[in-house]
């Protein structure tokens, strides 16, 4: 997948038309829907596929999946509204030339009826009906867990990419929610949500290490989540990714913070470029994004860090090539 090119006045129009026919952006969920999708069902995906093509030469796989359980079941509403920006940024800017995007929510395999959710890398205008076919649940067990590690799995496994096959250079992955992931990978879970199944259960340190070998990966907390103040997920989750935890303090802004994540690990700008580019846009999100990404700026080292997998717990966030 990935072929064509991002259309902001394709995206408009077809926003244009929803308004003047009262439709919604997320038509099969809101349309009453209660199962996966089935472009977006993962049973029996072998391979979710980022490929160079004529049109894009040097691809680059970035994936989108967020926690659309209880509170956080506006976030993909907003993603749908922000998304030019999004795109806007990492052409426009010069962030990244050739993104292949994919969208993807996460739900509870214990308890849900579409606890997976995958789209495809896409370049053009299709990202957007991906989101559009994403099922709302707002299901979750009553926990403080989600099944972050089976999309984490899927990742990790499940995806092929001509950045990393072919020059070496992991793709992003940015998960959005306010809740833990379970502490293994089960095996039973893998089977009937996916397909193929691993030999055992895979504890999430162990999945986490091996998705970090593929993917830089961050973790985005919104303010707001039921649990975003929590010490115990601040806690999971930098035990997981370390400085690769982000605390966004307006859902709003979700989009340019991942624009920017990836221009400061592309190293096509540092944060005050980045906040400088947001003006441009006229965006409001500077203030929560430079709130977001401090941590992140101060960090980047004048030389590229190991890409050695046990490096990558705790060291700056950098786009290097394996």
């Amino acid at each position: 997948m990935g072929s064509g090119r991002w259309s902001t006045d394709v995206y408009a129009a077809a926003a244009d038309y929803r308004r003047s026919t009262g439709a919604s952006a997320f038509a099969y969920s809101d349309g009453g829907a209660s199962t996966v999708h089935p472009d977006l069902d993962p049973s029996g995906v072998i391979l979710r596929e980022s490929r160079d093509s004529d049109e894009h030469p040097e691809s680059l796989a970035i994936a989108v999946l967020f926690d659309v359980t209880g509170s956080m079941g506006t976030v993909p509403r907003t993603l749908q509204t922000r998304l030019p920006d999004l795109l806007g940024l990492l052409l426009r800017k010069g962030y990244v030339e050739h993104p292949q995007i994919m969208f993807g929510a996460v739900g509870d395999a214990t308890c849900d009826r579409a606890p997976l959710q995958i789209g495809q890398f896409e370049s053009d205008n299709r990202m957007d009906d991906d989101l559009g076919k994403i099922l709302l649940e707002g299901g979750g067990g009553g926990q403080m867990t989600e099944s972050y590690e089976l999309a984490m799995y899927f990742m990790a496994r499940h995806t092929a990419m001509d950045c990393l096959d072919k020059r070496g250079r992991r793709g992003y992955l940015f998960m959005i929610g306010d809740e833990l992931a379970y502490p293994e990978v089960k095996r039973a879970e893998v089977a009937r949500v996916i397909g193929r199944a691993p030999q055992e259960d895979i504890p999430v340190e162990e999945i986490v290490r091996e998705l970090r070998r593929r993917f830089e990966v961050f973790f985005i907390i919104p303010e707001g989540g039921y649990h975003s103040g929590d010490r115990r997920l601040r806690e999971f989750w930098q035990g997981l990714l370390g400085q690769n935890v982000l605390y966004l303090d307006d859902l709003d802004a979700v989009c340019e913070t991942i624009a920017l994540t990836i221009g400061l690990a592309e190293d096509a700008i540092d944060l005050r470029e980045g906040l400088e580019h947001l003006d441009e846009f006229g965006s409001a999100a500077g203030p929560s994004v430079s709130r977001a990404l401090a941590r992140l700026d101060a960090s980047r080292a004048p030389a590229a860090v190991s890409s050695a997998p046990a490096d990558l717990g705790s060291g700056p966030a950098r786009h290097t090539r394996l």
